[in-house]
């Protein structure tokens, strides 16, 4: 997708989606238009991609694990414990 930007010095260009966010990270924008909104966005002012809080809820990843594998002593065989 392409994006109509603002950048700083009050000029415009039109730049991927990629490079956007290279602009985004090197704060060179002012704003850009958001075409599923029909608007611009002011970088200052408005939620843009990247910008978000951090998380501060319980990791629900750490619950997960991956299942153990032992051996039975009477039988050469791999058992598969949940």
């Amino acid at each position: 997708m392409v994006y109509h930007v603002q950048y700083r010095a009050s000029n415009y260009d039109y730049v991927d989606a990629y490079t956007l966010d290279k602009l985004l990270a090197n704060k060179s924008i002012q704003r850009f238009y958001r075409p599923s909104e029909e608007r611009w966005v002011n970088v200052l002012s408005d939620p843009i991609r990247g910008i978000g809080g951090e998380y501060v809820g319980p990791d629900r990843r750490q619950g997960r694990k991956a299942p153990q594998e032992r051996r039975a002593s009477t039988v050469d065989q791999t058992i598969r414990s949940k």
